[in-house]
């Protein structure tokens, strides 16, 4: 006799229906796995780029060799443009490298505020005594005037191009006088005050000229400060003449035989023949759109404040 037939089992449908779905299931665990996977590896390698483009890793301000570091000094010197803070930390970066060689601070300024560059001529100062084996060369764009100048002073050597305008070491407060465009439109001023100064040289009040001879001395006493510090920067490099603290400029040419600067010199040949260091690194930092904003506000409100709205004390 034949053997009997194996009976199926009844739920022999469920069975393999339960198998596709948890084969299906575990497919795409493991798709979703190396999609997360790639997804991971995608913004890790977005990341490095984005580190390298501003200079956070292996981009500007790092070097496995000695070096010539650069910091930048562009536009007018004051709190929201070339300001004391983020040229002054540029310059600590700089310095504090181990594998810096010589530090070039590239200067294309026409000069600002007197305590912006008081601030970061201070601080090369203090950097150089610090550092003594670092030096600190200062090489001039197309303008290197007023506050400009003010700062390269204090460089252990200055370099220029031959059409490069060096000097206006002078001071200056500019504003306007609006009395007789006010009396033609029969317009009065009312200026209240508590104080009497503190209306000092009001742009829509006749010239009190107390208050004149009063900024005229001011000036004379900030003009005698950026002269002393030409002085002690030169030493005896510098060739004095009655026109040198009267606020003239000259050609980059005519600023060396002056003794205002040392020779011709871009960043690259100072880089590669004086420093002897050709990599170039820069150190100077860059504000952020947010901190440039916030920067201007500033400005504006300090201005709309200010008794010295109409001008203010420059090295300009």
């Amino acid at each position: 006799m034949s053997e009997p037939e194996k009976s199926t089992p009844p739920n022999w449908e469920r069975d393999v229906l339960e198998k596709l779905a948890l084969s299906a299931i575990q497919e795409q665990r493991r798709s979703r796995r190396w999609s997360i996977l790639f997804k991971t590896l995608g913004f890790l390698y977005l990341f490095v780029v984005l580190f390298i483009a501003v200079g956070w890793f292996g981009g500007d301000g790092v070097s496995i060799k000695e070096h010539t570091a650069l910091v930048d000094l562009q536009g007018v010197i004051a709190s929201n443009e070339a300001n004391a803070d983020s040229v002054i930390g540029s310059l600590q970066n700089a310095f504090e490298d181990k594998k810096t060689k010589g530090v070039i601070l590239r200067i294309n300024s026409p000069g600002g505020s007197p305590v912006q560059a008081g601030q970061i001529y201070d601080e090369i100062r203090r950097l150089r005594a610090l550092h003594p084996t670092t030096p600190l060369y200062a090489v001039v764009d197309d303008i290197c005037a007023s506050g400009g100048y003010y700062v390269a002073a204090g460089a252990d050597r200055i370099y220029v191009d031959k059409a490069s305008i060096v000097g206006s070491i002078g001071v200056l407060m500019d504003g306007f006088g609006f009395t007789q465009t006010m009396q033609k439109l029969g317009v009065e001023r009312r200026l209240l005050t508590a104080g009497e100064n503190k209306g000092f040289l009001d742009p829509f009040s006749p010239v009190d000229p107390k208050q004149q001879a009063y900024a005229k001395q001011m000036l004379e006493e900030i003009h005698k400060q950026f002269i002393s510090v030409v002085r002690e920067g030169r030493g005896k490099r510098l060739k004095e003449t009655p026109e040198t603290f009267s606020g003239l400029v000259w050609s980059g040419e005519k600023s060396i035989q002056l003794g205002l600067a040392d020779g011709l010199g871009s960043v690259e040949s100072v880089a590669r023949e004086v420093i002897r260091a050709e990599e170039i690194v820069d150190f100077t930092q860059q504000e952020s759109l947010a901190e440039r904003l916030a920067g201007r506000l500033g400005a504006t409100m300090a201005k709309a404040w200010s008794p010295f709205a109409q001008g203010g004390v420059n090295l300009r």
